[in-house]
């Protein structure tokens, strides 16, 4: 799957099965739907999770929470825009840029 078919996919009832649970967490985030989002990634101890922790806080608007997933991560604290940390992450995550 790449980034085009992920987003194809939001017009879905759910995830696809086979996606990671970040990428499912991800998905759930695009849908508006925080609270199922974080339920995903929250006990996920996996960097890929963390990293979609810390965009769910961003998004939340608690950047202290943010830095410290994103810390987790490995990765640094975003500054772009929410719309372009999504599809960064989700690139990210299914090894491609389109």
């Amino acid at each position: 799957m790449n980034v085009a078919d992920f987003i194809a996919s939001l017009g879905g009832a759910a995830p696809a099965p086979q996606l990671s649970a970040p990428l499912a967490g991800l998905w759930w985030a695009a849908r508006g739907d925080w609270d199922q989002a974080h339920k995903i990634v929250q006990d996920d101890k996996g960097r890929d999770a963390a990293w979609v922790h810390a965009y769910l806080h961003r998004v939340e608007g608690d950047l202290g929470n943010a830095g410290y997933w994103y810390r987790q991560a490995g990765q640094p604290a975003a500054k772009d825009s929410l719309e372009a940390e999504w599809e960064r992450i989700a690139a990210a995550l299914l090894g491609s840029t389109t």
